[in-house]
């Protein structure tokens, strides 16, 4: 009988990718509380639970007349320096007229001028105390931090606010972009890390809650370098576009995440593959027409491949059909795969002649 005919692909090393299929939560790329930092009664909302509101825009209302009066009361005492100064200006400028000329002592032109500076600190003071409270005045009206999606009102108006701490009135969330939280096991982050050098970009896929992949894609934040006991994972963050606002902080996703390249790898088809008590093993046609076994150690499965990077060599002849037929040590015809992985078929045998 002649050779065994088998299929056979030549193996070339590669670049693959390293994929990872995790869960992750969304965040909020920035959220800030907006809280009310005077004391007074809150008057009226000014926005509509819900919506976009944009940074600096007002939100709410507080009582502004006790800050008026405090205003008021500062500024009268700012003009009443302002006269003071003026008086102790005019009395220093005469007693320095005078000194020449001997006609005051020193010990009065000494506190003319004393008087003066005294007067022109007093001044700054007020001036200070009023720019505080045009800061306070300015605080009753409440504005939001960040331009973002204003959530519901936490008081009503008619309550006391800002008296004795920052009483929360709402949350301003910005979703556009969004953060992605999730983590991976020691081990994992160790080989993505290993596998992955050279800058390699990466890329965030995300999968909605139905199935369907959402179209905008992330690309990895951060990665942190330590390692939580009580789970042993390390955590990362991904950041994604989100112009629409499908996505909603808090909802859990999945993820597929493309964290770098391996180099040098090969691509074997899990059909060529086959295990036995020493473990993975893979048969090839060597340069003598002979099947040869060579025990090899799968890393991960890429589709419908393995990545194998040790026990085979470029230009191997990979037998991956007629896998029944090969029989390590005896001689197998190798012939390549067709499109698409399919082996040609069997050659039939001859039919015996018949006797006659």
């Amino acid at each position: 009988m002649p050779p065994p005919e088998v299929g056979v692909m030549v193996l070339q090393p590669t670049t693959v990718a390293i994929n990872k299929d995790l869960v992750g939560r969304l965040g909020a790329f920035r959220s800030a509380d907006v809280r009310a930092r005077v004391p007074g009664v809150l008057q009226r909302r000014l926005y509509e639970e819900g919506t976009e509101v944009r940074k600096g825009q007002a939100l709410f209302q507080i009582d502004p007349a006790p800050m008026q009066a405090v205003r008021a009361q500062a500024a009268a005492a700012l003009a009443q320096a302002q006269a003071s100064a003026a008086n102790a200006r005019a009395a220093a400028a005469r007693a320095r007229g005078l000194i020449d000329a001997k006609f005051i002592s020193r010990a009065d032109y000494d506190n003319a001028l004393a008087a003066e500076r005294t007067a022109a600190a007093a001044v700054q003071a007020a001036q200070a105390s009023l720019q505080a409270a045009d800061i306070n005045l300015g605080y009753a009206t409440v504005r939001a931090p960040i331009s973002g999606r204003a959530g519901k009102q936490q008081v009503t108006e008619g309550a006391l606010v800002g008296q004795g701490e920052a009483t929360l009135l709402t949350t301003v969330d910005q979703s556009d972009p969004m953060y992605i939280d999730f983590s991976m096991s020691v081990s994992e982050f160790a080989q993505v890390r290993q596998l992955g050098q050279g800058g390699v970009q990466t890329k965030i896929e995300v999968v909605l809650s139905d199935g369907t992949p959402y179209p905008g894609v992330g690309q990895l934040d951060f990665s942190g370098n330590v390692v939580n006991p009580a789970t042993g994972a390390v955590q990362l963050r991904a950041l994604i576009p989100n112009p629409d606002g499908i996505l909603l902080p808090g909802s859990f996703v999945t993820l597929k995440a493309v964290l770098g390249q391996e180099r040098n790898a090969y691509l074997v088809p899990q059909e060529a593959v086959q295990r036995d008590a020493a473990g993975s093993y893979a048969l090839v046609v060597g340069k003598d027409g002979k099947v040869v076994r060579r025990d090899i150690a799968t890393e991960r499965s890429e589709g419908t491949n393995w990545v194998v990077r040790e026990g085979i060599s470029a230009g191997d002849l990979l037998i991956v059909s007629g896998l029944q037929r090969a029989i390590p040590g005896q001689p197998a015809k190798a012939a390549p795969v067709a499109a698409g992985g399919q082996a040609p078929a069997q050659q039939a045998a001859a039919p015996a002649p018949a006797k006659g």
